[in-house]
C-alpha cells in the first residue's frame, strides 16, 4: 500500500510536522530522507529494508558505497545524498562546539566522535582537547596509519595538549574491519 492510501497520522512526513522528529522510529526517519520508495514497496518498507541489511541506522550510516548500492531501488545518487546530510550533521556539531557548547555526556562525546571518525578509508588517531569545562578548545587527527593499524606516539599527544593548554584530552581511535 502506498503511503498517500495511509491515515495522515500514519504518514512519516506529517508525523514529523506533527509530533516532531523524535516521534519518529528510525525506518520512518530512513523514508523520509529516501522520499520513494521502489515498485511494489513504500518508501518506509524500503528503509525497513536497509535497516535489516545493514543491522542499525549507525551502520546505514557507515556503510560504504557498494554496500548502499546493492541495495535495489539504491544508487549512487542516494548515497551521495546521506554522505551531504552526514557533513552537515558534523559541521552542524562543530559549530556547535565552536561556539563553546560543552561535551556534556558520554553520549555527546561518542555522537560527536562517530560524525568525526565513521567515513575515515583507514584507522586514525584522535584526541579532543577541552578545557576544564569540557568545551572542544580543538580536535586533532594525530597519528593516521593503514587499515587495520597505528602508531601512538605519547611524546607527540603530551605536545600537542600543551600546546592547546588543555585541561583534558579524549582520546579516540577508529578501528576498521577486514570482511570476505
Amino acid at each position: 500500500m502506498a503511503i498517500t492510501d495511509w491515515p495522515a497520522d500514519d504518514r512519516p512526513r506529517e508525523k514529523l510536522l506533527q509530533k516532531g522528529a523524535a516521534a519518529l522510529s528510525d525506518a520512518e526517519l530512513v523514508a523520509i530522507f529516501l522520499r520513494t520508495g521502489v515498485t511494489g514497496k513504500s518508501a518506509v518498507d524500503l528503509a525497513r529494508d536497509m535497516l535489516n541489511e545493514f543491522g542499525s541506522l549507525t551502520a546505514l550510516c557507515g556503510a560504504d558505497q557498494a554496500a548502499f548500492c546493492k541495495i535495489h531501488g539504491l544508487g549512487v545518487a542516494k548515497f551521495v545524498q546521506l554522505q551531504a546530510v552526514l557533513e552537515m550533521a558534523q559541521r552542524a556539531l562543530g559549530e556547535t562546539l565552536k561556539r563553546g557548547e560543552a561535551l556534556h555526556s558520554p553520549r555527546a562525546v561518542r555522537d560527536f566522535l562517530w560524525l568525526r571518525l565513521h567515513n575515515q578509508p583507514r584507522e586514525v588517531f584522535v584526541a579532543v582537547f577541552v578545557d576544564a569545562q569540557n568545551r572542544v578548545l580543538a580536535v586533532e587527527n594525530l597519528f593516521a596509519g593503514t587499515l587495520t593499524h597505528t602508531s601512538v606516539y605519547p611524546r607527540e599527544v603530551v605536545k600537542r595538549a600543551l600546546d592547546h593548554n588543555a585541561a583534558g584530552v579524549i582520546f579516540a581511535q577508529n578501528v576498521k574491519y577486514i570482511s570476505n
